[in-house]
């Protein structure tokens, strides 16, 4: 996914994008470098973009001029020996296969087999140095490829590496013991204080680093919205706005003990984390709803306030403690969970199971003890209260 989303397989990645690639390799080895002392990198390597042996061929203007000849004629020759050049095509049945021309293999990777190219005069030279009044004029009608051309086996680049239409190149690092979003903004400043970068140069991070910000963008949304959802939904249940708070104040307190549980843990804030949040807010609006549920049902069937308060947190002991058991053992396995994923599911299950324990405390002990002091002794339940008002209209 890294991949597809940035082009790069590491946690984080720099892309230094320019003209030049002298000036592009020279700055991303002076990022990679900085990059390798800020603390929590591993693996930090910058993309290698040079070092492919390249055949060069430097036409002698100069010595093809006094033979007659272009730098078209010469090239075309290397053309054809090295790269090749369809003479016709070959039929088979109904399959067509183009007939390619080019030296052996082994006389490719000849230089001084290449140097003895022959490289085809014009027609009439021979005249001409004849009715110049030169005397040699028995020789080959062609010239060596080596007496009008230099061959050199230099080091040259062995991809170019493009995006946005422009040239780049990429610094890869891992991230170990820590979080990225904390290494990038340090990596940033160790950058900006120790790398110059020239004129018309510019950096782009990119890699898992990249996703993060696009998912935590997206959290910004889905979280309020998820949130407001459930209010909705317990505004909607209850029909009072004192009822729906009474029950969501139980998400509070159980996002407490996720955070409690990822400090514990050394764990930082992830995105998987932030999904357990989510998750774990459902957990506790239900236990909270079936318990204040259960009290208005007895209150409503003519209990005191005490004795239904009471009654409904005992009654109600059990359906909250499976609730919470069933939700803490079933992520156990996940937050203990050391193999390939493991960075994703550890963070989600600690989160649900430490916030899990700090909700069910809050269900069994807070949410009673809330419930009572939002009532007074002769206060009437929700359903005697709509009860009351039916019997007036009438």
């Amino acid at each position: 996914f890294n991949e597809l989303i940035s082009g790069v397989r590491s946690d984080v990645a720099v892309k230094v994008f320019g003209d030049e690639f002298e000036q592009l390799e020279r700055t991303a080895n002076d990022i990679a470098r900085v990059l390798s002392s800020v603390p929590g990198a591993a693996a930090v390597k910058a993309e290698q973009t040079s070092g492919l042996p390249v055949l060069t061929i430097s036409v002698d203007r100069e010595a093809i001029a006094r033979y007659g000849l272009s730098v078209a004629d010469v090239q075309d020759v290397v053309a054809i020996a090295v790269g090749g050049r369809g003479a016709g095509q070959v039929f088979e049945g109904d399959r067509r296969f183009d007939l390619v021309v080019r030296l052996p293999d082994e006389m490719r990777r000849d230089l001084s087999a290449i140097g003895t190219l022959p490289i085809p005069l014009p027609a009439g030279i021979r005249e001409a140095h004849a009715s110049a009044g030169e005397d040699d004029v028995t020789g080959p009608p062609y010239v060596p490829l080596g007496l009008v051309a230099r061959l050199d086996v230099s080091e040259g680049q062995n991809q170019v590496g493009r995006e946005n239409g422009k040239r780049r190149i990429v610094v890869q690092a891992n991230v170990r013991g820590r979080d990225i979003g904390g290494f990038v903004a340090e990596a940033r400043a160790a950058i900006a204080r120790d790398v110059k970068l020239p004129a018309g140069y510019w950096l782009a991070w990119g890699g898992q680093f990249e996703n993060l910000v696009a998912a935590r963008e997206r959290l910004s949304i889905v979280v309020p919205a998820c949130f407001l959802l459930i209010f909705g939904l317990l505004y909607a249940t209850f029909g009072s706005v004192k009822y729906a708070v009474l029950v969501f104040s139980g998400v509070p307190l159980a996002m407490t003990g996720g955070i409690v549980a990822l400090w514990m843990r050394g764990m930082p804030f992830s995105i998987s984390a932030g999904v357990g949040f989510i998750a774990l807010s459902g957990v506790a609006v239900l236990n909270g709803l079936v318990m204040i549920t259960f009290i208005n049902q007895l209150r409503d069937e003519g209990a005191a306030l005490e004795d239904g308060i009471i009654r409904g947190s005992l009654t109600r002991l059990r359906p909250v403690l499976m609730t919470a058991l069933v939700a803490s053992f079933g992520f156990v396995p996940m937050a203990l969970a050391t193999d390939t994923g493991a960075e994703v599911q550890r963070p989600l299950a600690t989160v649900v199971i430490g916030g899990i324990v700090s909700s069910t405390l809050l269900t069994l002990v807070v949410l009673p003890a809330i419930y009572r002091l939002w009532h007074r002794v002769d206060e009437p339940s929700p359903a005697t209260e709509d009860a009351i008002d039916k019997a007036s209209i009438e």
